[in-house]
């Protein structure tokens, strides 16, 4: 072989490697707070719904926002969000949130919150006022 062709391959080799080690971290599998716990300290995504009746709010000590979620299985565990309270928070059908468990507590890195479609979701009175017209 060719140095040229070796030089070439080992390199395309090493970026290819390079390319899959950096995009794996960005990779997670969604999991339930059980599975965080097992985990602990892994970076983890949780798929829930916020459990309104339960002490939320923002920490000006910690500079955090907290709030209780409920993970699809029905697990109810303490989120503790790095940032402000999203403006649509109250809106949101669905959370997803992205960080890891320790001691009981989902300590959150990121947080995608997933409000119903306004175009999507008709009210019945609604169309029943237009099927009137």
């Amino acid at each position: 072989m060719k140095p040229r062709l070796i030089v070439g391959l080992v390199f395309m080799i090493a970026f290819t490697s390079l390319v899959l080690y950096n995009f794996s971290g960005s990779i997670g599998s969604y999991i339930d707070f059980e599975e965080a716990q097992v985990r602990e300290g892994s970076k983890a995504y949780v798929i829930g719904t916020w459990v309104r009746d339960m002490p939320h709010g923002f920490n000006n000590e910690s500079r955090t926002f907290n709030f209780h979620m409920m993970d699809e299985q029905g697990n109810i565990r303490r989120v503790v969000y790095n940032n402000a309270k999203p403006q649509n928070f109250e809106d949101a059908i669905q959370l997803v949130v992205k960080g890891s468990m320790s001691n009981e507590v989902f300590y959150s890195d990121d947080m995608l919150v997933k409000c119903p479609s306004k175009y999507n979701d008709e009210s019945p009175e609604f169309t029943a006022a237009e099927a009137a017209i």
